[in-house]
C-alpha cells in the first residue's frame, strides 16, 4: 500500500474511533445539567448513555459484515455520515425522549465506523508494525472514553450541554469525504447478512436492559421486570442457538473455540462492566455530592483519564515484547484497586488529596488494558476473521458497558437516592464496590489470555555431503 494511503487511513481511522469513544462517556458530566434542562430523572439518564451504547454494541458486529460485503470505506464513510447527524439531532434536542432518540441513531453510525477502523488500519500496516499500530488505536479509543468526562465538563461550563454533541459535526464533515476519497478500496469476503440474528440479539438485549433499568421503579417481582428479564433471556438463548446453526452467522460461535478469543472477550465484558458503570456514578458524585461544577468534575478527574496518554507509547512496544495476558492482568488488578480505594473513601467532605491517587492508579490500569486489547484479539483468529472478530470484542465490550450502567444503576437506586449527599455517597460507595469486584473477575479471566508464543528456531542445516568420487 502507497504510503501516503497508509497515513490517511491511520489519520482516518484514529480521528473516527476517537470521536467515536468519545461519546460513550462525553455525557457524564453533563447529566446533571440534562437532567435539570430537561427535567429528566435517574432512569432517563441511563436511557440517555445506554440508548447509544445498546445500539452500538449490538450493531457492531452487523457494521462490521456490511463494510465485508459492500466495502470498508464506503461503510466506514456512511457511518461517519450518519454519526454526524445524529449528533445535530442530539444538540437541537428539545426534550429528554427525542435526546434518547437522537443516541440511538448515533450508536447505529458509530457501529458502522469503529470495527471498521480497526480492520482497515491493520490491513494497512505491515504484520511487523502490527503491533504499534493498533497499540496506538487502542490508546486513541482509550483516550476518547478516559476524555469525556473532562470533554464534557469543559463544554458544559464553557458554553451548554448541546455542544458536546456540536463538536462532533466539523470532524464529522471532514472526516467523512477523506474516507470515501482517500482511502484504498478494501473488501473482505463478501458475507450474507444475518437478519433474524441480528432480530434475536437486539430483542434479547433489550429486553434485559429494560429489566435491569425498570427494576427498582416498577419493583423487581413486578410482571413488567420478570417478564421481561425472562424474555430477553430466553430470546438470547435463541439467538445462541441460531448462531450456532445458520450457516452465515454474525457472531461465528467457532471463534470461540480459540482460548485466547474466549478469555480475552470475557476480561473485556468485565471491564466495561466495572469501568463503565462506576464512572457514570462517580462523575455526578463530583458535582450532585462535592459540589464540583462540571468543568472542575472533569479536572478532578483528570489524573485518571490522562494516564492512558502518558503509560500507552511504553504500553504499546512493550505488548510486542512480553504479550498482553501481563499488561491484562496488572492493568485490571489496578484498576479494581482504585475503584475499591475510591469507594473505601466516598462521602461529601472527602478530601480530594484522597482521591487523586486512586484515579492515578485507574488510570494506569485503563491504559495497560486498552493498549493490548486488539493485538490479542485479533491474534487469537485466522486473518480471513480478523473482522468479524473485532466486531465481536466491541460488541462484547459496548455490552459490558450497558450491563454496568444498568446493573450499578439499579444498585445504587436500591441503597441510595438524590435526596440527600450521604444519600448518594452511600449508594454510590456500594455500587462502585460492586465495579471493582467485577473488573477483579476480569483480572482473573484474563490469566487465562495465552502468554506471548516465541517464534520456532530456524531448523539446522542439513550437512552437505561430498560427493563421492567416481571410479576410473
Amino acid at each position: 500500500m502507497p504510503p501516503n494511503t497508509t497515513r490517511w487511513t491511520f489519520l482516518v481511522t484514529t480521528l473516527a474511533a476517537f470521536m467515536v469513544s468519545l461519546d460513550n462517556l462525553v455525557v457524564t458530566t453533563a447529566l446533571p445539567a440534562i437532567r435539570t434542562a430537561l427535567d429528566a430523572d435517574l432512569e432517563d439518564l441511563e436511557w440517555t448513555v445506554n440508548a447509544y451504547t445498546l445500539t452500538f454494541g449490538v450493531l457492531l458486529l452487523t457494521g462490521a459484515s456490511l463494510g465485508e460485503r459492500f466495502g470498508r470505506r464506503r461503510i466506514l464513510g456512511l457511518g461517519i455520515a450518519l454519526f454526524t447527524v445524529a449528533s445535530a439531532l442530539a444538540a437541537l434536542a428539545p426534550n429528554i425522549g427525542t435526546l434518547i432518540a437522537a443516541r440511538a441513531v448515533q450508536g447505529v453510525g458509530g457501529a458502522m465506523i469503529l470495527p471498521l477502523t480497526l480492520t482497515l488500519l491493520s490491513a494497512a500496516v505491515s504484520p511487523e508494525r502490527r503491533g504499534a499500530a493498533l497499540g496506538v488505536w487502542g490508546a486513541v479509543s482509550g483516550l476518547g472514553v478516559a476524555f469525556g468526562p473532562l470533554v464534557g465538563g469543559a463544554i458544559v461550563d464553557g458554553w451548554a450541554w448541546q455542544w458536546i454533541f456540536w463538536i462532533n459535526v466539523p470532524v464529522g464533515l471532514a472526516l467523512a469525504p477523506i474516507a470515501l476519497r482517500r482511502l484504498a478500496p478494501d473488501r473482505g469476503a463478501a458475507q450474507r447478512l444475518d437478519l433474524p440474528g441480528l432480530a434475536l440479539v437486539t430483542v434479547g438485549l433489550f429486553g434485559v436492559v429494560w429489566g435491569l433499568v425498570r427494576g427498582n421503579a416498577a419493583g423487581w417481582g413486578s410482571l413488567e421486570v420478570v417478564g421481561s428479564l425472562v424474555a430477553g433471556g430466553v430470546v438470547t438463548a435463541l439467538f445462541v442457538a441460531w448462531e450456532a446453526r445458520t450457516e452465515h452467522p454474525m457472531l461465528p460461535l467457532r471463534l470461540f473455540r480459540s482460548r485466547g478469543f474466549a478469555a480475552s472477550n470475557v476480561t473485556a465484558l468485565l471491564f466495561s462492566f466495572g469501568m463503565f458503570g462506576s464512572i457514570f456514578l462517580l462523575a455526578q458524585f463530583l458535582q450532585t455530592v462535592q459540589g464540583s461544577g462540571p468543568f472542575e468534575a472533569g479536572l478532578k478527574m483528570l489524573p485518571w483519564t490522562a494516564m492512558p496518554m502518558l503509560v500507552a507509547p511504553l504500553a504499546g512496544p512493550l505488548s510486542d515484547r512480553i504479550g498482553g495476558r501481563p499488561l491484562l492482568v496488572v492493568g485490571l488488578l489496578m484498576q479494581a484497586a482504585g475503584l475499591a480505594w475510591l469507594a473505601a473513601n466516598m462521602s461529601a467532605d472527602t478530601p480530594y488529596s484522597t482521591q487523586w491517587p486512586a484515579f492515578v492508579v485507574s488510570g494506569i490500569g485503563m491504559a495497560l488494558f486498552f493498549v493490548p486489547i486488539a493485538n490479542v484479539v485479533l491474534g487469537s483468529v485466522p486473518e480471513r476473521d480478523t473482522g468479524v472478530a473485532s466486531g465481536a470484542n466491541n460488541a462484547i465490550r459496548e455490552i459490558g458497558g450497558v450491563f454496568g450502567v444498568a446493573v450499578l444503576a439499579a444498585v445504587f437506586s436500591h441503597t441510595g437516592s438524590y435526596a440527600s449527599a450521604q444519600e448518594y455517597s452511600d449508594g454510590t460507595s456500594i455500587a462502585t464496590w460492586v465495579g471493582a469486584g467485577v473488573v477483579l473477575a476480569g483480572a482473573v479471566a484474563a490469566l487465562f489470555v495465552p502468554g506471548l508464543r516465541k517464534p520456532a528456531a530456524d531448523p539446522a542445516p542439513l550437512p552437505v555431503r561430498e560427493p563421492e568420487p567416481i571410479a576410473a
